[in-house]
């Protein structure tokens, strides 16, 4: 395949997902630095992107966007302008792979069956199998067929000064003696997410072998009663974060020294933007979904405990299965890695 002078990458949703794509563009800009890097992503998955040196346009999809004609119309339009000379399926769903097929690139890469669902790959030139474990190294195959191959995985995430200065403001007012360890509660499933009170019983021990309270971040009405169940608990190891943007988090996560999570999109921020991680991983295993670099340290239940794959989303015993002093533990580790780094 020639040397591509435009690529279109397709990654929609969610936040994590398309945090997982961003050494594709990192690799794709390295190895072909006159390239023109375009990204079709929904929603507020697109503020993670905004600014990256890899992507030079986003095309902004709005949720549902493929049921309206008109937005179906309008980014037709959009990639028509454009004019990749590849596009590059992430995702492997109908709705990417109606996008990957609107570009009219004239080579289309996607992941083979049965990564591709929903009838996906028939959007496909140069369908691609992978037998790597983790989503990040199965995205990055995606570049075979352009001779690419990235042996340094980067993810180069941009800064964002305003959110910067605003949370550095909030974190002054808290006079804390150290960088703060931060708590996320929250995740798009119930059956990623950690019980509350292990959290508050969590943040009580690691509070107390740190000298100051955790930090408790959260994003929407669900979360934030979770956040503030974890301080009314913690009897003064935790405080709650203010509202954040998703740039407001990655900074902050920037200037934490730990981020303790379920799988969910901000863990991935944190990871991404070089916080050492302590990932809680039940029903999907951190091989597939962890934390991706050096650095982090996953908790996991007993292997017998991990629910087969068709119940993923509704399994609960799996977190469950995840033990206050392991966390704590692994907290530990996180934060002795920080300091040597």
């Amino acid at each position: 395949m020639p040397a591509p002078r435009s690529i279109v990458i397709v990654k929609l949703s969610a936040i994590g997902d398309v945090l997982h794509g961003v050494p594709v563009a990192v690799a794709l800009k390295r190895a072909f630095p006159g390239v023109r890097i375009g990204w079709a992503v929904e929603g507020r998955a697109a503020d993670v992107l905004a600014g990256h040196p890899a992507v030079d346009h986003l095309f902004r999809l709005p949720r549902g966007w493929l049921k309206a004609p008109r937005h179906v119309v309008s980014l037709r339009r959009q990639l028509r302008w454009f004019g990749a000379d590849v596009a590059i399926d992430l995702q492997g769903l109908l709705k990417s792979g109606v996008v990957t097929r609107l570009s009219s690139a004239p080579h289309r890469i996607g992941h083979a069956r049965p990564e591709s669902r929903e009838w996906s790959w028939l959007a496909y030139t140069d369908p691609v199998a992978s037998a790597a474990s983790h989503v990040v190294d199965r995205n990055l195959a995606l570049l075979a067929p352009l001779g690419v191959e990235a042996a340094d995985v980067r993810f180069d995430m941009p800064c964002w000064p305003v959110s910067r200065l605003r949370v550095t403001r909030w974190l002054q007012s808290l006079r804390l003696p150290r960088p703060p360890v931060l708590f996320n509660p929250g995740a798009g499933w119930a059956s990623k997410r950690w019980p509350v009170e292990r959290f508050a019983a969590a943040a009580r021990a690691v509070s107390r072998l740190d000298g100051q309270p955790v930090v408790v971040v959260w994003g929407g009405d669900q979360e934030r009663a979770a956040a503030e169940r974890i301080v009314a608990d913690a009897g003064g190891g935790a405080c709650a974060a203010p509202a954040t943007s998703l740039q407001d988090l990655g900074e902050l996560c920037r200037l934490a020294r730990a981020f303790v999570s379920g799988d969910t999109g901000p863990l991935h921020l944190a990871a991404a933007v070089g916080t050492p991680c302590v990932g809680l991983f039940g029903p999907i295993a951190a091989s597939r979904n962890g934390p991706y670099g050096g650095g982090h340290v996953c908790v996991e239940p007993p292997p017998e405990m991990r629910p087969p794959w068709h119940e993923r989303k509704t399994d609960m015993a799996a977190m469950r299965a995840i033990a206050v002093d392991r966390v704590v533990a692994a907290t530990e580790t996180a934060l002795a890695r920080s300091r040597a780094a």
